[in-house]
Protein backbone atom coordinates (compact mmCIF):
# COMPACT_ATOMS: atom_id res chain seq x y z
CA UNK A 1 0.00 0.00 0.00
CA UNK A 2 1.58 3.39 -0.71
CA UNK A 3 1.51 6.12 1.66
CA UNK A 4 0.73 9.39 1.54
CA UNK A 5 2.70 12.55 3.34
CA UNK A 6 1.47 13.37 6.66
CA UNK A 7 -0.37 16.69 6.87
CA UNK A 8 2.90 18.61 8.96
CA UNK A 9 5.14 18.24 6.01
CA UNK A 10 3.27 20.90 4.30
CA UNK A 11 3.53 24.08 6.44
CA UNK A 12 -0.11 24.77 5.93
CA UNK A 13 -1.14 28.71 6.83
CA UNK A 14 -4.13 26.90 8.27
CA UNK A 15 -6.45 29.86 9.44
CA UNK A 16 -6.33 31.63 6.11
CA UNK A 17 -7.28 28.47 4.23
CA UNK A 18 -10.06 28.37 7.24
CA UNK A 19 -11.45 31.81 6.62
CA UNK A 20 -10.86 31.67 2.75
CA UNK A 21 -8.53 34.65 2.66
CA UNK A 22 -6.56 32.24 0.22
CA UNK A 23 -9.47 31.17 -1.82
CA UNK A 24 -11.64 33.19 -4.52
CA UNK A 25 -14.13 35.51 -3.10
CA UNK A 26 -17.18 33.33 -4.56
CA UNK A 27 -15.94 30.20 -2.87
CA UNK A 28 -16.37 31.80 0.48
CA UNK A 29 -19.39 33.61 -0.07
CA UNK A 30 -21.09 29.99 -1.11
CA UNK A 31 -19.96 28.30 1.77
CA UNK A 32 -21.32 31.36 3.91
CA UNK A 33 -24.48 31.37 2.49
CA UNK A 34 -25.25 27.70 2.42
CA UNK A 35 -24.84 27.87 6.67
CA UNK A 36 -27.27 30.87 6.59
CA UNK A 37 -30.03 29.28 4.79
CA UNK A 38 -29.37 26.33 6.63
CA UNK A 39 -28.28 24.13 3.86
CA UNK A 40 -26.52 21.30 4.30
CA UNK A 41 -26.47 19.11 0.87
CA UNK A 42 -24.33 15.96 0.60
CA UNK A 43 -22.32 16.08 -2.40
CA UNK A 44 -20.20 14.58 -4.32
CA UNK A 45 -17.50 16.72 -5.86
CA UNK A 46 -15.58 15.11 -8.83
CA UNK A 47 -11.91 16.57 -9.36
CA UNK A 48 -10.21 15.68 -13.09
CA UNK A 49 -7.83 17.35 -15.89
CA UNK A 50 -7.59 17.04 -19.36
CA UNK A 51 -4.46 15.93 -20.53
CA UNK A 52 -1.93 13.17 -20.04
CA UNK A 53 -0.43 13.65 -16.54
CA UNK A 54 1.80 12.62 -14.38
CA UNK A 55 -0.91 14.02 -11.30
CA UNK A 56 1.20 15.45 -8.14
CA UNK A 57 -0.62 17.08 -5.55
CA UNK A 58 -2.37 14.66 -4.08
CA UNK A 59 -1.32 14.45 -0.80
CA UNK A 60 -0.84 18.59 0.04
CA UNK A 61 -4.95 18.23 -1.54
CA UNK A 62 -5.57 16.19 1.33
CA UNK A 63 -4.03 18.11 3.89
CA UNK A 64 -5.44 21.05 2.90
CA UNK A 65 -9.11 19.34 3.21
CA UNK A 66 -7.81 18.25 6.65
CA UNK A 67 -7.22 20.99 8.69
CA UNK A 68 -9.65 23.57 6.61
CA UNK A 69 -13.08 21.45 6.10
CA UNK A 70 -15.34 22.74 9.13
CA UNK A 71 -17.14 25.84 10.18
CA UNK A 72 -16.77 28.70 12.76
CA UNK A 73 -19.18 28.51 15.75
CA UNK A 74 -19.07 32.65 15.59
CA UNK A 75 -18.53 33.68 12.41
CA UNK A 76 -18.61 37.75 13.48
CA UNK A 77 -15.54 36.57 16.09
CA UNK A 78 -13.95 34.71 13.90
CA UNK A 79 -13.53 37.73 11.65
CA UNK A 80 -12.57 40.31 14.43
CA UNK A 81 -9.90 37.95 15.29
CA UNK A 82 -8.87 36.83 12.27
CA UNK A 83 -8.49 40.39 10.80
CA UNK A 84 -5.83 41.21 14.13
CA UNK A 85 -4.20 38.36 13.12
CA UNK A 86 -3.99 40.00 9.52
CA UNK A 87 -2.74 42.99 10.76
CA UNK A 88 -0.39 41.53 13.60
CA UNK A 89 1.69 39.95 10.65
CA UNK A 90 2.08 42.80 8.81
CA UNK A 91 3.26 44.72 11.82
CA UNK A 92 5.23 42.41 12.75
CA UNK A 93 7.24 42.11 9.28
CA UNK A 94 7.39 45.89 9.96
CA UNK A 95 8.83 45.83 13.39
CA UNK A 96 11.37 42.94 13.11
CA UNK A 97 14.73 44.39 11.89
CA UNK A 98 13.51 47.78 14.22
CA UNK A 99 11.83 47.01 17.75
CA UNK A 100 12.44 43.62 18.99
CA UNK A 101 10.30 44.20 22.26
CA UNK A 102 7.33 45.20 20.53
CA UNK A 103 8.04 42.19 18.03
CA UNK A 104 8.15 39.55 20.94
CA UNK A 105 4.80 41.17 21.75
CA UNK A 106 3.26 40.58 18.81
CA UNK A 107 4.28 37.30 18.14
CA UNK A 108 3.10 36.48 21.47
CA UNK A 109 -0.61 37.46 21.34
CA UNK A 110 -0.22 35.51 17.75
CA UNK A 111 -0.22 32.52 19.72
CA UNK A 112 -3.05 33.67 21.65
CA UNK A 113 -5.05 33.76 18.29
CA UNK A 114 -4.25 31.13 16.80
CA UNK A 115 -5.51 29.41 19.90
CA UNK A 116 -8.62 31.59 19.76
CA UNK A 117 -9.64 31.20 16.45
CA UNK A 118 -8.72 27.28 16.99
CA UNK A 119 -11.58 27.45 20.20
CA UNK A 120 -14.06 29.06 17.53
CA UNK A 121 -13.46 25.97 14.71
CA UNK A 122 -15.67 23.09 14.27
CA UNK A 123 -13.69 20.52 12.31
CA UNK A 124 -15.65 19.17 9.42
CA UNK A 125 -12.70 16.82 7.84
CA UNK A 126 -13.93 13.74 10.04
CA UNK A 127 -17.34 14.09 8.75
CA UNK A 128 -15.68 13.91 4.45
CA UNK A 129 -15.73 10.88 3.10
CA UNK A 130 -12.64 11.01 0.09
CA UNK A 131 -11.23 8.47 -2.68
CA UNK A 132 -7.80 9.67 -4.35
CA UNK A 133 -5.16 8.74 -6.49
CA UNK A 134 -1.58 8.67 -5.05
CA UNK A 135 0.82 11.45 -6.08
CA UNK A 136 3.05 9.53 -8.95
CA UNK A 137 -0.03 8.29 -10.89
CA UNK A 138 0.01 8.46 -14.74
CA UNK A 139 -3.45 9.95 -15.53
CA UNK A 140 -5.60 9.58 -18.74
CA UNK A 141 -7.06 12.95 -20.07
CA UNK A 142 -10.41 12.99 -17.88
CA UNK A 143 -9.54 10.78 -15.54
CA UNK A 144 -10.97 11.03 -11.91
CA UNK A 145 -8.37 11.64 -9.84
CA UNK A 146 -10.22 12.51 -6.73
CA UNK A 147 -14.24 12.16 -4.98
CA UNK A 148 -14.95 14.02 -1.91
CA UNK A 149 -18.07 13.25 -0.30
CA UNK A 150 -20.00 15.36 2.49
CA UNK A 151 -21.87 18.32 3.35
CA UNK A 152 -20.36 21.11 0.54
CA UNK A 153 -20.83 23.75 2.91
CA UNK A 154 -18.16 22.02 4.87
CA UNK A 155 -15.20 22.52 2.13
CA UNK A 156 -16.41 24.25 -0.46
CA UNK A 157 -14.11 27.48 0.55
CA UNK A 158 -10.96 24.63 -0.80
CA UNK A 159 -11.79 24.49 -4.08
CA UNK A 160 -9.36 27.25 -5.37
CA UNK A 161 -6.70 25.71 -3.08
CA UNK A 162 -6.94 22.30 -3.67
CA UNK A 163 -7.08 23.04 -7.58
CA UNK A 164 -4.35 25.27 -7.86
CA UNK A 165 -1.95 23.11 -5.74
CA UNK A 166 -2.63 20.03 -8.19
CA UNK A 167 -2.38 22.33 -11.22
CA UNK A 168 1.11 23.47 -10.00
CA UNK A 169 2.02 19.98 -9.34
CA UNK A 170 1.19 18.06 -11.98
CA UNK A 171 2.37 20.39 -14.17
CA UNK A 172 6.18 19.89 -12.07
CA UNK A 173 6.13 16.52 -11.91
CA UNK A 174 4.54 15.60 -15.69
CA UNK A 175 7.29 17.69 -17.41
CA UNK A 176 10.38 16.25 -15.52
CA UNK A 177 9.09 12.84 -16.19
CA UNK A 178 8.98 13.98 -19.60
CA UNK A 179 12.48 14.72 -19.69
CA UNK A 180 13.43 11.79 -17.64
CA UNK A 181 12.11 9.44 -20.04
CA UNK A 182 14.21 10.61 -23.06
CA UNK A 183 17.01 11.07 -20.35
CA UNK A 184 17.91 7.03 -21.51
CA UNK A 185 19.03 6.84 -17.55
CA UNK A 186 20.92 9.60 -17.18
CA UNK A 187 20.32 11.32 -13.90
CA UNK A 188 18.24 14.64 -14.24
CA UNK A 189 19.07 17.50 -12.28
CA UNK A 190 16.18 20.18 -11.24
CA UNK A 191 17.04 23.56 -11.82
CA UNK A 192 14.57 26.07 -12.16
CA UNK A 193 14.66 28.00 -9.02
CA UNK A 194 15.60 31.12 -9.85
CA UNK A 195 13.05 31.12 -12.37
CA UNK A 196 10.03 31.60 -10.11
CA UNK A 197 9.00 32.70 -7.07
CA UNK A 198 11.05 31.32 -4.19
CA UNK A 199 7.67 30.60 -1.82
CA UNK A 200 6.90 27.51 -4.02
CA UNK A 201 10.09 25.63 -3.87
CA UNK A 202 9.22 22.72 -1.42
CA UNK A 203 6.38 21.82 -3.10
CA UNK A 204 8.46 22.00 -6.82
CA UNK A 205 11.01 20.20 -5.34
CA UNK A 206 8.91 17.35 -3.96
CA UNK A 207 6.86 17.56 -7.52
CA UNK A 208 10.30 16.81 -9.09
CA UNK A 209 11.04 13.87 -7.04
CA UNK A 210 7.75 12.26 -7.79
CA UNK A 211 8.77 13.09 -11.61
CA UNK A 212 11.82 11.07 -11.21
CA UNK A 213 14.67 14.16 -10.67
CA UNK A 214 17.91 12.67 -9.34
CA UNK A 215 18.62 15.86 -7.37
CA UNK A 216 17.80 19.66 -6.44
CA UNK A 217 19.73 23.13 -6.50
CA UNK A 218 18.06 24.14 -3.07
CA UNK A 219 17.26 22.56 0.32
CA UNK A 220 13.90 24.03 0.27
CA UNK A 221 12.99 21.95 -2.85
CA UNK A 222 14.22 18.83 -0.80
CA UNK A 223 12.85 19.66 2.42
CA UNK A 224 9.55 17.57 1.97
CA UNK A 225 11.42 14.25 0.80
CA UNK A 226 14.51 14.76 2.76
CA UNK A 227 17.04 15.71 0.27
CA UNK A 228 19.76 18.87 0.08
CA UNK A 229 20.12 21.14 -2.82
CA UNK A 230 23.43 20.56 -4.76
CA UNK A 231 25.00 22.51 -7.79
CA UNK A 232 28.44 23.11 -9.04
CA UNK A 233 30.60 26.46 -8.65
CA UNK A 234 28.52 29.74 -9.83
CA UNK A 235 29.70 32.24 -12.24
CA UNK A 236 29.82 34.83 -9.63
CA UNK A 237 32.19 32.62 -7.69
CA UNK A 238 34.48 32.43 -10.84
CA UNK A 239 34.07 36.12 -11.43
CA UNK A 240 34.89 36.55 -7.66
CA UNK A 241 37.99 35.53 -8.12
CA UNK A 242 39.57 37.10 -10.68
CA UNK A 243 38.03 35.03 -13.41
CA UNK A 244 40.01 32.41 -12.63
CA UNK A 245 37.88 29.33 -12.93
CA UNK A 246 40.63 26.78 -11.54
CA UNK A 247 40.85 28.84 -8.10
CA UNK A 248 37.33 29.48 -7.98
CA UNK A 249 36.92 25.58 -8.04
CA UNK A 250 39.82 25.01 -5.57
CA UNK A 251 38.28 27.49 -3.41
CA UNK A 252 35.33 26.13 -3.30
CA UNK A 253 36.68 22.32 -2.64
CA UNK A 254 38.16 23.69 0.12
CA UNK A 255 35.10 25.39 1.98
CA UNK A 256 33.29 22.06 1.07
CA UNK A 257 35.49 18.82 0.66
CA UNK A 258 33.01 16.12 1.35
CA UNK A 259 31.03 18.19 -1.50
CA UNK A 260 30.76 16.60 -5.08
CA UNK A 261 33.19 19.17 -6.90
CA UNK A 262 32.23 20.11 -10.24
CA UNK A 263 33.89 22.94 -12.39
CA UNK A 264 31.72 25.02 -14.70
CA UNK A 265 34.11 25.67 -17.41
CA UNK A 266 32.54 27.82 -20.21
CA UNK A 267 33.28 30.97 -18.39
CA UNK A 268 36.09 32.03 -20.67
CA UNK A 269 34.31 30.35 -23.61
CA UNK A 270 36.57 27.63 -23.92
CA UNK A 271 35.10 24.43 -22.35
CA UNK A 272 38.06 22.28 -23.47
CA UNK A 273 40.79 24.39 -22.22
CA UNK A 274 39.36 25.34 -19.02
CA UNK A 275 38.00 21.29 -18.42
CA UNK A 276 41.74 20.51 -18.97
CA UNK A 277 43.03 23.07 -16.79
CA UNK A 278 40.59 22.33 -13.72
CA UNK A 279 41.06 17.95 -14.22
CA UNK A 280 44.76 19.06 -14.39
CA UNK A 281 44.72 21.19 -11.41
CA UNK A 282 42.60 19.12 -9.11
CA UNK A 283 42.56 15.18 -10.62
CA UNK A 284 40.74 13.16 -8.79
CA UNK A 285 39.41 15.33 -6.35
CA UNK A 286 37.06 16.73 -9.02
CA UNK A 287 34.33 14.93 -10.02
CA UNK A 288 32.65 16.37 -12.78
CA UNK A 289 32.56 19.46 -15.66
CA UNK A 290 29.74 21.26 -16.54
CA UNK A 291 29.17 22.69 -19.69
CA UNK A 292 26.54 26.16 -20.02
CA UNK A 293 28.02 27.57 -22.98
CA UNK A 294 25.35 30.46 -24.00
CA UNK A 295 22.54 30.30 -27.24
CA UNK A 296 24.57 33.39 -28.85
CA UNK A 297 28.37 31.84 -28.12
CA UNK A 298 30.29 29.75 -30.58
CA UNK A 299 32.88 27.83 -28.27
CA UNK A 300 36.43 28.28 -28.98
CA UNK A 301 36.73 24.32 -29.83
CA UNK A 302 33.81 24.95 -32.52
CA UNK A 303 35.10 27.85 -34.38
CA UNK A 304 37.47 25.18 -36.67
CA UNK A 305 34.57 22.80 -37.18
CA UNK A 306 31.99 25.62 -38.01
CA UNK A 307 29.74 24.87 -41.47
CA UNK A 308 27.73 21.58 -41.21
CA UNK A 309 25.86 22.24 -38.08
CA UNK A 310 24.52 24.78 -35.77
CA UNK A 311 27.31 25.98 -33.50
CA UNK A 312 25.84 28.00 -31.06
CA UNK A 313 25.46 26.60 -27.23
CA UNK A 314 26.05 23.57 -25.68
CA UNK A 315 25.88 20.98 -28.93
CA UNK A 316 26.96 17.41 -28.87
CA UNK A 317 30.12 18.29 -30.80
CA UNK A 318 30.93 20.41 -27.76
CA UNK A 319 30.46 17.26 -25.25
CA UNK A 320 32.38 15.09 -27.83
CA UNK A 321 35.27 17.62 -27.98
CA UNK A 322 35.76 17.72 -23.93
CA UNK A 323 34.37 13.89 -23.46
CA UNK A 324 37.80 13.56 -25.85
CA UNK A 325 40.22 15.45 -24.75
CA UNK A 326 39.21 14.20 -21.12
CA UNK A 327 40.07 10.93 -22.09
CA UNK A 328 43.70 11.40 -23.72
CA UNK A 329 44.91 12.45 -20.63
CA UNK A 330 43.55 9.78 -18.60
CA UNK A 331 40.53 11.83 -16.66
CA UNK A 332 38.27 9.17 -17.97
CA UNK A 333 36.13 9.57 -14.30
CA UNK A 334 35.78 13.08 -14.89
CA UNK A 335 31.72 12.96 -15.54
CA UNK A 336 30.50 15.89 -17.83
CA UNK A 337 26.83 17.41 -16.98
CA UNK A 338 25.17 19.53 -19.74
CA UNK A 339 22.88 22.46 -18.98
CA UNK A 340 21.46 25.69 -20.92
CA UNK A 341 17.56 25.66 -22.13
CA UNK A 342 17.59 21.88 -22.44
CA UNK A 343 13.85 20.43 -22.54
CA UNK A 344 12.74 16.87 -23.96
CA UNK A 345 12.86 17.86 -27.62
CA UNK A 346 16.71 18.47 -27.12
CA UNK A 347 17.60 15.87 -24.68
CA UNK A 348 16.40 13.13 -27.24
CA UNK A 349 18.46 14.56 -30.16
CA UNK A 350 21.46 14.80 -28.11
CA UNK A 351 20.69 10.65 -27.49
CA UNK A 352 20.05 10.01 -30.73
CA UNK A 353 23.48 11.13 -31.31
CA UNK A 354 25.05 8.86 -28.21
CA UNK A 355 26.69 12.26 -26.74
CA UNK A 356 28.39 11.74 -23.60
CA UNK A 357 26.54 13.45 -21.35
CA UNK A 358 26.82 11.85 -17.73
CA UNK A 359 23.73 14.31 -16.67
CA UNK A 360 21.57 17.02 -17.55
CA UNK A 361 20.60 20.38 -15.82
CA UNK A 362 17.43 21.70 -16.88
CA UNK A 363 15.59 24.77 -15.56
CA UNK A 364 12.97 26.90 -17.09
CA UNK A 365 10.97 24.19 -19.12
CA UNK A 366 9.79 22.39 -16.20
CA UNK A 367 7.42 25.07 -15.37
CA UNK A 368 6.37 25.39 -19.12
CA UNK A 369 2.57 24.28 -20.11
CA UNK A 370 -0.87 24.19 -18.30
CA UNK A 371 -2.62 21.45 -16.33
CA UNK A 372 -5.64 22.99 -15.22
CA UNK A 373 -7.82 20.89 -12.77
CA UNK A 374 -11.58 20.91 -12.55
CA UNK A 375 -13.70 20.31 -9.68
CA UNK A 376 -17.88 19.47 -10.10
CA UNK A 377 -20.54 18.66 -7.81
CA UNK A 378 -21.74 15.45 -9.72
CA UNK A 379 -24.38 14.13 -6.66
CA UNK A 380 -26.52 16.14 -4.62
CA UNK A 381 -28.18 13.89 -1.76
CA UNK A 382 -27.26 10.69 -4.17
CA UNK A 383 -28.32 12.16 -6.97
CA UNK A 384 -27.00 12.95 -10.29
CA UNK A 385 -26.99 16.57 -10.54
CA UNK A 386 -23.98 18.27 -12.22
CA UNK A 387 -23.70 20.98 -14.95
CA UNK A 388 -24.36 19.91 -18.91
CA UNK A 389 -22.10 17.79 -20.15
CA UNK A 390 -20.46 16.57 -16.72
CA UNK A 391 -21.62 12.95 -14.96
CA UNK A 392 -20.09 11.43 -12.09
CA UNK A 393 -17.21 8.96 -13.59
CA UNK A 394 -15.62 6.13 -11.36
CA UNK A 395 -12.12 5.11 -11.26
CA UNK A 396 -10.98 2.01 -9.24
CA UNK A 397 -7.64 3.10 -9.02
CA UNK A 398 -8.98 5.66 -6.14
CA UNK A 399 -8.25 4.54 -3.22
CA UNK A 400 -10.01 5.53 0.25
CA UNK A 401 -8.51 8.27 2.41
CA UNK A 402 -8.32 7.73 6.05
CA UNK A 403 -7.86 10.27 8.92
CA UNK A 404 -5.21 8.58 10.25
Amino acid sequence: MKTRLPTHIFDLPVHELRRGYRSDTYFWREKVALEKANLHPGVLMQVFQKRHAIVAGIDEAIAILSVASGRYRDYPEAYNLFDEFVDLKKRAREVYMKDRAEYERIMRRKLDLHEEMDSLWVDGFADLTIDALHDGDEIAPWETVMHIRGDASLFAHLETIYLGVLARRTRVATNVRRVVEVANGKNVLFFPARFDHWAVQGGDGYAAQIGGAYGVSTDAQGEWWGAKGAGTVPHALIAATGGNTVEAVRVFGDAYPSVNLVALVDFDNDCVGTAMECARALGDRLWAVRLDTSENLVDQSIQPMMGAFKPTGVIPELVYNVRNALDREGFKHIRIIASGGFNPERIAYFEERRTPVDMYGVGSYFFHGTYDFTADIVEVDGQPCAKAGRRRIDNTRMARVTSG
